[in-house]
C-alpha cells in the first residue's frame, strides 16, 4: 500500500475549501467583510490550528475536539480530511471513513480526502469499500494503477485483474512488481490447466500475441515445466526476432543451462530494452552478478553489462553494488574504482564515503583521502571516523599539525566506541613523534594501552 504524504499550507487549504463552500450555496467568492463573519473565521481559525498543534503531539483526542468545535461554524472539506487523519491515527477507521466520505461528497476529486479514505478502508480491510475510492485515484494519478490490480485480487475479481495488468504491460512494458501481482493471481486461482489452456486458445487465435506467449512462458516456470517455458519461449522469438520481453525469459534459462554466450546476449537485450522498466532490469543485472560469482572469469561480461544498464538508465548506483563484489573477490583496485564511480552521484551514501576512503588509503592516495574527507564532513560534521580518516592521511604527508586538529576534534564526537578510541589514540601516537612532542605521544601510548573497561 502506498504511504501518503501530503504537503499543503493551511491558507492554501481553507482558500481551496472556502470557496468550495461559497460556491455551493450560491455565494460570491469574495464577500464584503463584516464584523460577524471575522469573528466566525477568527473562531474556526483558533480551533483549527488549535487541532493541527494538537495532531503534531499526537494528541488526537483533542485534536478531534477542536475540529468538531471547527466543524459546527463551518462545515469546510480541510476538517473532514483532517478529521479522517486523526480517527485513523486513533485506528478508528470507520469514524475516519465516515467523515473523509463527507468530505469526499463536497469535493469528489480531491486526492488527499481520497488518499486518506483508501487508508481508511485499506486498513479496515474493506477492500469493496476501498474499490471505488482507487479506481478515481487511479485517474487522477495513474501511480495508482497496481493498487487498483491489488485491490481486484483481494476482492478476487482475478479476470479483472489479469486484464488490468496486461493493459498496464501494455502501456508501460514489463515490470517486476506486476509480474509480482500477476504470481499471486495464478496462485490464488490455482488452476494451472485452465490458465494454460486459455493462453494456448490466446495464442491459436492470434499468433502474433506476443503477451500470450509471455504469460504462457511465466506459467510453464511458475509450474516446474521448464522444458516448455523454453519452447514457447523459442517460438514467439521465431515469431517475432525482433521481442525483447521475451529475453527477460530466455537469460534465465540460457543461465540455467550455463550457456554464457547466449545468455549474456539476451542480458544485452535486457539491458538495453526501452520495453523494460529499470527495477526489472536491475534484478536481472543481480542475477548476472550472483553467477559471476561461482563463474569469475566471466567478470569482464559483467562489467560490459554494467556499463550498459548506467549508461541506458543513466543509474550508477549499481557500481556501488560492483564494487562490494570486487570487495569480496579481493580486487580491490577495481572496488574502489566502482566506489569511486558510485559516489560521482550518491553523494550523501556515508557508507560509500568509508569504503573509499578505507581504499585510498591502504592504496597511499593520501591526498585524495584528505579531499575526500573534507567533502564527506561538509555533509557529515559530526562523523568521528572521517575525521580518524583525514588524520591519517594528513600524518602520511607529514602534515602533523593539521593531523592533530583533525584528530582531536574527532575524539569530541566520539562515544563508548572503544575500538575507534584507541584507533584515535595510536594516530595521534604517530603524530606527536612527527611533530618531536615525545610526552604527549607517550600520554597517547598509555591510552591507547589502556584495558577496556
Amino acid at each position: 500500500m502506498k504511504k501518503y504524504f501530503l504537503i499543503i499550507t493551511f491558507f492554501a487549504l481553507l482558500s481551496f475549501s472556502g470557496s468550495v463552500n461559497a460556491q455551493e450555496k450560491g455565494k460570491p467568492v469574495v464577500e464584503v467583510a463584516s464584523d460577524s463573519l471575522g469573528d466566525v473565521e477568527d473562531a474556526f481559525q483558533e480551533y483549527f490550528f488549535e487541532a493541527l498543534k494538537q495532531k503534531a503531539i499526537e494528541n488526537y483526542g483533542k485534536a478531534i475536539d477542536a475540529l468538531l468545535k471547527s466543524l459546527s461554524l463551518e462545515a469546510r472539506p480541510v476538517v473532514y480530511l483532517e478529521l479522517g487523519k486523526n480517527f485513523n491515527a486513533l485506528q478508528q477507521f470507520d469514524e475516519a471513513a465516515a467523515y473523509l466520505e463527507t468530505g469526499r461528497k463536497k469535493v469528489p476529486k480531491n486526492t488527499a480526502i481520497l488518499q486518506e479514505l483508501y487508508k481508511s478502508y485499506f486498513l479496515s480491510r474493506s477492500f469493496e469499500k476501498a474499490l471505488p475510492v482507487v479506481k478515481t485515484l487511479a485517474i487522477l494519478d495513474t501511480s495508482y494503477s497496481e493498487d487498483l490490480v491489488n485491490l481486484q485480487i483481494l476482492n478476487e475479481n482475478f479476470d479483472i485483474a489479469i486484464k488490468l495488468l496486461d493493459s498496464l504491460d501494455a502501456k508501460k512494458g514489463s515490470s517486476t512488481s506486476r509480474d509480482s501481482l500477476r504470481r499471486q493471481v495464478y496462485s490464488q486461482t490455482n488452476n494451472v490447466d485452465a490458465q494454460l489452456k486459455e493462453l494456448q486458445d490466446n495464442i491459436a487465435k492470434d499468433s502474433t500475441d506476443e503477451k500470450s506467449y509471455l504469460n504462457l512462458i511465466f506459467v510453464y516456470s511458475e509450474n516446474g515445466r521448464p522444458e516448455e517455458a523454453f519452447e514457447t519461449a523459442k517460438k514467439l522469438l521465431e515469431m517475432d526476432p525482433e521481442s525483447e520481453l521475451v529475453h527477460l525469459a530466455l537469460y534465465k534459462f540460457h543461465l540455467n543451462e550455463n550457456e554464457t554466450e547466449e545468455a549474456v546476449e539476451s542480458m544485452k537485450v535486457v539491458l538495453s530494452s526501452g520495453e523494460i522498466d529499470e527495477s526489472t532490469k536491475y534484478q536481472a543485472l543481480n542475477d548476472f552478478l550472483l553467477y559471476v560469482s561461482e563463474n569469475p572469469t566471466l567478470e569482464d561480461e559483467l562489467i560490459t553489462l554494467v556499463g550498459i544498464f548506467s549508461e541506458e538508465e543513466n543509474n550508477t548506483k549499481v557500481y556501488g553494488q560492483l564494487g562490494t563484489f570486487f570487495l569480496e573477490k579481493r580486487k580491490k583496485e577495481q572496488a574502489l574504482k566502482y566506489f569511486e564511480l558510485a559516489l560521482e552521484t550518491e553523494t550523501d551514501n556515508f557508507g560509500l564515503y568509508r569504503d573509499v576512503l578505507e581504499l585510498q588509503l591502504e592504496f597511499d592516495k593520501n591526498e585524495e583521502a584528505v579531499a575526500l574527507s573534507d567533502k564527506a564532513l561538509e555533509i557529515f560534521p559530526s562523523q568521528p571516523m572521517l575525521y580518524l580518516f583525514k588524520g591519517k592521511a594528513l600524518n602520511e604527508l607529514k602534515k602533523y599539525r593539521e593531523a592533530e586538529e583533525s584528530l582531536l576534534f574527532g575524539l569530541d564526537y566520539l562515544i563508548d566506541d572503544r575500538v575507534m578510541e584507541t584507533s584515535f589514540y595510536s594516530e595521534l601516537v604517530n603524530t606527536y613523534n612527527g611533530l618531536n612532542e615525545p610526552e604527549k605521544a607517550s600520554k597517547f601510548r598509555e591510552k591507547a594501552n589502556e584495558p577496556e573497561n
